[in-house]
């Protein structure tokens, strides 16, 4: 190796292209050549902009719950991961993703079924009695979907919400044909009679 005099006697501009170039600074070359050497620099690469998650709620203007959405990267740190309202996307998460939506929809039958279910028997029970008074056969009263719920529930013992119950316009004594509205799916047209008290 050099010494630090023989270093300073030759040209700072030859002695740097020589050590640059794969030299020892004095003339003599490195068999290594300044591609080979150990020493390279490269520049660090950016942190990756956008983030795959999966949303846990549903989100105005993004999208629903079990959704697979790609967001940026500080929204996702700033926001969505804070509130839990989404999480990144893993194996492990998509496993149990699949696992809740098969419930989900297996929920969903079950509810689609007692639905059927209850439409059966609404049907089969028969007509269901309304008492008002009449004068003439013309009613004095109205019969309204609250009537027909609150006879439901006292024959079948079935809770079912007045604004689920569509009952025609009654106006005389008789017999009528309601709709009930027990799923989005099942539906039951039941037979109502009125009859004077």
């Amino acid at each position: 190796m050099a010494t630090l005099s023989s270093l300073t006697l030759r040209n700072p501009c030859t002695w740097l292209g020589q050590v640059v170039g794969g030299g020892d600074g004095l003339g003599r070359t490195n068999p290594m050549n300044h591609r080979s050497s150990g020493l390279r620099i490269e520049a660090n690469k950016r942190a990756k902009k956008i983030r795959h998650v999966v949303l846990k709620e549903d989100i105005i203007g993004l999208g629903n719950s079990g959704d697979q959405v790609k967001v940026r990267a500080g929204f996702y740190r700033n926001y969505l991961l804070p509130t839990g309202k989404a999480e990144l996307i893993s194996a492990s998460v998509l496993k149990e993703m699949e696992m809740e939506k098969q419930r989900i929809e297996a929920e969903k039958m079950r509810v689609k079924e007692e639905a059927e279910q209850l439409a059966l028997l609404l049907q089969a029970v028969g007509p269901f009695k309304v008492r008002r008074k009449a004068s003439q056969g013309k009613l004095s009263g109205s019969v309204t979907s609250q009537d027909l719920a609150d006879i439901i529930k006292a024959q079948v013992n079935r809770d079912i919400m007045a604004s689920n119950v569509v009952v025609p316009e009654i106006t005389d004594l008789g017999d009528y044909v309601a709709e009930i509205k027990l799923h989005e799916d099942v539906s039951a047209r039941v037979r109502l009679t009125v009859a004077q008290s």
